[in-house]
């Protein structure tokens, strides 16, 4: 049972979770604050069906993803070893996963507001068209970021039951920086990409270019979360959050070259997931303190 719980832990990748939860928080965190809650927190109520409906999405969305691009995982020998293409989890069973995991971010939704119900089914939607978009176009990074950025607005809306043109920043340096790491992610399948066209930045435009348009849509993040900090009103504690997060950025980019992509895991996930959870720490300590 452990075993095969493992297994969909890894096809769903759970420790991806890493990018997308800190900046729901933000939101969370953001929202309460602005609605004068103690502690930058709403009731735990709240909190839970928040993480629920995160848990749902985001296992909705990766199942989904692992259906549709099954017959190319088979082919792509990085990906060949999948839970789907290997067969340690049948399509049947994936589909039972994706539907649960819908089921269960509808549920959540329903159980914080009207709003957030609502707009749970066109979440949904969304999150399976990303999945199909890099047949058809090299925007597929940006709906991969559109995809993520919508945590911290869900968020808001999950504690405040309605929208607030303010957060749109945040949701918007979050699709730039995932946008960028899914960029330099990509490198690694440049000629898989062109054997079956597949559509990417790296496709069109070689490695350096992607490089250059990585740290691009990075400085993007980076300007637009120093936006945040004048339209939230935000003290010193979360510059001294971004000035690090922007430092992690910049070593990011500075151990991956055009000669050299060995480390792009490390770039891809540990140094991404310490811009996530720094970030969303010191917005947290900056609303608190």
């Amino acid at each position: 049972m452990l075993r095969r719980i493992g297994v969909y832990f890894k096809m769903i990748e759970a420790a991806h979770t890493v990018f997308a939860l800190p900046f729901a928080l933000v939101g969370m965190f953001l929202a309460s604050f602005a609605g004068g809650l103690a502690y930058a927190l709403p009731c735990p109520r709240i909190i839970f069906f928040i993480l629920l409906a995160m848990v749902g999405a985001r296992s909705a969305a990766m199942g989904f993803n692992r259906l549709a691009d099954a017959r190319l995982d088979a082919m792509n020998p990085r990906t060949k070893d999948r839970a789907i293409p290997s067969g340690k989890v049948s399509r049947g069973q994936a589909c039972a996963l994706v539907a649960f995991s819908s089921l269960l971010l509808v549920f959540a939704a329903w159980k914080l507001n009207p709003l957030a119900f609502k707009l749970s089914p066109a979440l949904l939607l969304f999150l399976f068209f990303y999945s199909y978009t890099k047949r058809f176009t090299w925007v597929s990074h940006f709906f991969l970021g559109a995809c993520l950025g919508a945590a911290p607005l869900a968020a808001w809306i999950a504690v405040a039951g309605e929208a607030d043109a303010r957060i749109l920043s945040v949701c918007l340096a979050v699709m730039f920086w995932t946008a960028g790491f899914d960029v330099l992610y990509a490198l690694q399948d440049i000629e898989f990409d062109r054997k079956t066209g597949l559509h990417s930045i790296p496709r069109f435009l070689g490695v350096e270019k992607s490089l250059w348009a990585a740290r691009i849509f990075h400085l993007a993040m980076a300007m637009l979360l120093l936006l945040s900090y004048y339209l939230f009103g935000l003290g010193w504690l979360y510059l001294v959050g971004l000035f690090f997060c922007f430092a992690v950025l910049a070593y990011e980019h500075s151990i991956i070259s055009k000669d050299d992509l060995s480390r792009l895991d490390m770039a891809f996930f540990n140094l991404n997931g310490v811009v996530s959870v720094a970030y969303c720490l010191f917005t947290y300590l900056d609303l608190t303190m």
